[in-house]
């Protein structure tokens, strides 16, 4: 029997949603193995940010940035979207605008089958020259083969992922504020919403009266700002949504 409540203006507000934003971070990807940032055992417990994530360092340690990539690639791919990917994805057959904003960069929501993804830290899965810009996506991990690579114009090749004192893609950024400004429930995900600017984009959906539902494994900095907060694993909890959803949706067809 589930254990998950669901209050009443949370019921009423699934009832009448139309667009909803699923705005998550490194909690939901940790379900799946993905190492997590912060947090107890997060990555940069153990190695300093501005050694491995940032364009100086890159630049001065080529090598090792990008086999430090190599290894959180190889990671990634052999990581699974879990139960609550799932669901993130299986809510687009219920309400006719479902948008998920991202700060994770591993590509789990697409594999789980979500089709309109705003990434704000970029995609590890993708690279690019530093010179001609020229793409390099599904770059292959061979374990025995050292150092960075190189494009055919000779220019070093980066991940496409937002790094320590760089500008997050403006694009990307703009139409996840327009989607959280028109959201009817904004579900903040696996994260604190403490990292902006990403951070804003909840409270973009807040200040336009969207309702907010946090799923964490414990309160975090956002909790006093949501509606309603459910504690729990996002592979537990997201299922128990969305198997509500379909209950309000199948007796409306009734």
């Amino acid at each position: 029997m589930s254990e998950t409540k669901f209050p009443k203006e949370l019921l009423d507000k699934l009832v009448t949603a139309e667009n909803i934003v699923f705005f998550t971070g490194a909690g939901i990807s940790a379900e799946s193995g993905v190492p997590t940032f912060r947090g107890k055992d997060g990555i940069w417990n153990k190695l300093k940010p501005e050694e491995l994530a940032n364009f100086n360092a890159f630049l001065r340690n080529t090598d090792m940035v990008w086999e430090w990539y190599q290894y959180r690639r190889k990671i990634v791919r052999e990581a699974q979207p879990n139960p609550g990917h799932l669901a993130i994805a299986e809510f687009q057959n219920y309400f006719p605008n479902v948008t998920v904003v991202t700060q994770n960069v591993d590509n789990l929501h697409k594999r789980a089958g979500s089709k309109k993804i705003y990434e704000l830290h970029g995609n590890i899965e993708r690279n690019f020259c530093i010179d001609c810009k020229k793409w390099y996506n599904d770059v292959p991990i061979d374990e025995n083969k050292k150092g960075a690579i190189k494009c055919d114009c000779g220019g070093l090749i980066r991940p496409d992922v937002v790094w320590f004192g760089e500008y997050l893609p403006q694009d990307e950024f703009k139409q996840s504020e327009w989607e959280a400004g028109r959201s009817d429930i904004c579900f903040v995900v696996g994260t604190s919403a403490v990292v902006y600017p990403a951070a804003y984009i909840p409270f973009t959906a807040l200040q336009a009266g969207s309702y907010l539902v946090e799923v964490n494994i414990e309160p975090t900095d956002f909790s006093s700002h949501a509606h309603y907060s459910y504690f729990g694993e996002a592979g537990k909890v997201l299922p128990e949504i969305l198997s509500e959803v379909k209950k309000i949706k199948s007796s409306k067809k009734q």
